[in-house]
C-alpha cells in the first residue's frame, strides 16, 4: 500500500498496490504491520457500509468525541464520491482545514480519517457505496457534526448537494463549547 499524506497532517489517502495477472488482480486493503510502519491506527473494532442511491447525497461532517473519538479508513466500493476531513484538533496550527479527494471504485483509493476530525462525503454519481473501517464503537453521547455548509470551515464541495438528511440539516454553526466538549 501507498500511504499519500494529506496536506493537513495525519490524514492519508490510501493506494492499493494491484499484483495482477490474466485472472485480474490481488491486493490488500489493510495489513496491520503496514498501517504500524506507517504510524497509523491497527486496531478497528467495525466494518460499516453506506449505500446512497442518488447522486449528490452529502453525508456528514460526523465526528465522536473523545474517549470515543475514532478513527476511520473509507474505500468506496460502487461509484464515485469526494471525501472530505476536517481538522478540530484545536492544539493543531492546522484547525479548521479541510482536505478533500475522489474516492471511486475504479481508483480504489481509501481516506485515512485520524482521531479528532470530521469527515463526510458527497455521492458523484448514483447507486454509490462506501465501507470504512472504525477504530472505536459507535457512543451516541459524544456523537457530533458540524453543518456541510458551515461558513467558519467553507468546505469546497465539487457539486451543489441534492440530499441530506434533516439530522445533517439541523447540525449548528460551529461552536467549540458545543463540538468540542
Amino acid at each position: 500500500m501507498k500511504f499519500i499524506p494529506a496536506p493537513i497532517p495525519g490524514g492519508f489517502v490510501i493506494e492499493i498496490e494491484p499484483i495482477g495477472d490474466e485472472r485480474g488482480f490481488f491486493s490488500r486493503m489493510f495489513c496491520e504491520k503496514e498501517f504500524g510502519a506507517a504510524g497509523l491506527e491497527t486496531r478497528f473494532v467495525q466494518m460499516n457500509d453506506s449505500y446512497s442511491a442518488t447522486r449528490g447525497t452529502l453525508r456528514g461532517l460526523h465526528y465522536q468525541l473523545a474517549p470515543s473519538a475514532e478513527v476511520k479508513v473509507v474505500r468506496c466500493i460502487r461509484g464515485a464520491a469526494w471525501d472530505v476531513i476536517l481538522d478540530l484538533r484545536e492544539d493543531q496550527p492546522t484547525f479548521g482545514q479541510w482536505f478533500g479527494a475522489e474516492i471511486t471504485a475504479e481508483n480504489r483509493r481509501a481516506m485515512y480519517v485520524p482521531r479528532g476530525f470530521a469527515h463526510g462525503f458527497i455521492t458523484l454519481v448514483d447507486d454509490t457505496e462506501l465501507v470504512y473501517m472504525v477504530s472505536d464503537f459507535y457512543d451516541k453521547a459524544r456523537e457530533r457534526g458540524v453543518r456541510w455548509n458551515d461558513p467558519r470551515f467553507q468546505v469546497g464541495w465539487p457539486i451543489e448537494p441534492t440530499v441530506i438528511s434533516a439530522r445533517d440539516q439541523a447540525h449548528p454553526d460551529f461552536d467549540p463549547d458545543l463540538h468540542l466538549r
